[in-house]
């Protein structure tokens, strides 16, 4: 008997926990509501509590992952799981299941690769002063650096295609995460959309895991190194100017005593203005032989995302949370 073909996508919601017993329950539930066709896997990364089996006795498929960190989380989900959608959020509580339908209509009518909940008012209250200043920065840093694609780089409610999912690279260890995937999305100029949404509070007794200053400098971290691999000519030129400035200030003194005695007194200071000069013309080659490298890496990416099918995606005006799968989303498949 032939097999019934469906035109409906496979919808994954995936959720990475750590020490969530207060929420996961409630949070797995509503996905199971809003997205009754949809399978919920929830990735338990070495919780102490009992996530896992408020997680399992929700009704999701509960697998754990021991290297410590979301982007570790990230990496392995995108590994493990085969779907045509893939909803993104957090097992806190803070993203509501019940916008999954707009954002997944979102992805299907603007035929997009990632749509990003972006959360209101965030950058003016994060829960601590010091998240909400530490949005406001790098959110404006970002813009300056990789474009204005994204307003929110930090939110972890996002909905994928399979070309995304399959083409991320994800090196990214911890919260950093979501701004790998920010870049990856703007130095490929795939189609993105963001869409404002509600945030949450915690309940009483769960705490973040964020810490403003560790995680801040991870995250300014991973914006040198996104900045060193995307635009070399523009990281290592940078460096080349400073040196450029500094070999400059230091020789136009020794130059106009040598103009105006024939003598060279200062010479420790002149060798070391011309070996910032060196300096300086070593790190412009740098940048201009690593920016030919980048541009063909970022070639290279591209082909490989053109390569990956779309995905059974009924390319349609509406979506209403209510579509069958045409196949169950595969389950995990091999460790990480």
């Amino acid at each position: 008997m032939p097999h019934e073909v469906r035109n409906e996508p496979a919808i994954a919601v995936l959720l990475p926990c750590y020490n969530e017993e207060l929420t996961i329950g409630e949070v797995v539930r509503r996905f199971r509501e809003t997205l009754p066709s949809a399978t919920i896997y929830v990735y338990d990364n070495n919780s102490k509590d009992l996530t896992a089996l408020r997680a399992r006795a929700a009704g999701a498929v509960v697998v754990r992952e021991p290297r410590q960190g979301k982007g570790n989380v990230v990496r392995r989900m995108f590994a493990d799981i085969d779907a045509d959608i893939y909803v993104m959020a957090d097992g806190d509580g803070t993203y509501a299941p019940e916008d999954a339908p707009q954002l997944i209509n979102t992805l299907l009518t603007e035929r997009s690769d990632m749509v990003v909940g972006t959360r209101r008012g965030v950058t003016d209250d994060a829960g601590r002063s010091g998240h909400a200043f530490g949005n406001r920065i790098f959110n404006r840093l970002y813009k300056g650096l990789f474009g204005t694609d994204f307003t929110d780089i930090f939110s972890g409610y996002r909905v994928f295609s399979r070309r995304f999912v399959k083409s991320f690279p994800a090196v990214s260890g911890g919260f950093e995460i979501e701004t790998e995937m920010s870049v990856h999305a703007s130095q490929l100029k795939l189609p993105v959309n963001e869409m404002a949404l509600d945030y949450g509070r915690r309940p009483e007794g769960s705490s973040s895991k964020l810490s403003t200053f560790r995680d801040g400098a991870r995250i300014l971290w991973m914006f040198a190194m996104l900045v060193k691999e995307t635009q070399p000519l523009r990281f290592f030129g940078t460096f080349a100017l400073f040196f450029l400035a500094a070999s400059i200030g230091l020789m136009i003194p020794v130059l106009i005593e040598f103009a105006e005695t024939g003598l060279v007194p200062r010479m420790p200071t002149w060798v070391l203005s011309v070996g910032l000069l060196l300096l300086s013309m070593l790190a412009m080659v740098t940048g201009l032989i690593l920016d030919s490298v980048s541009r063909g890496r970022a070639e290279q990416k591209r082909i490989f995302y053109l390569s990956i099918p779309a995905g059974r995606i009924e390319r349609r005006a509406g979506f209403n949370g209510e579509a069958s799968p045409t196949r169950e989303p595969g389950k995990p498949s091999r460790a990480a």
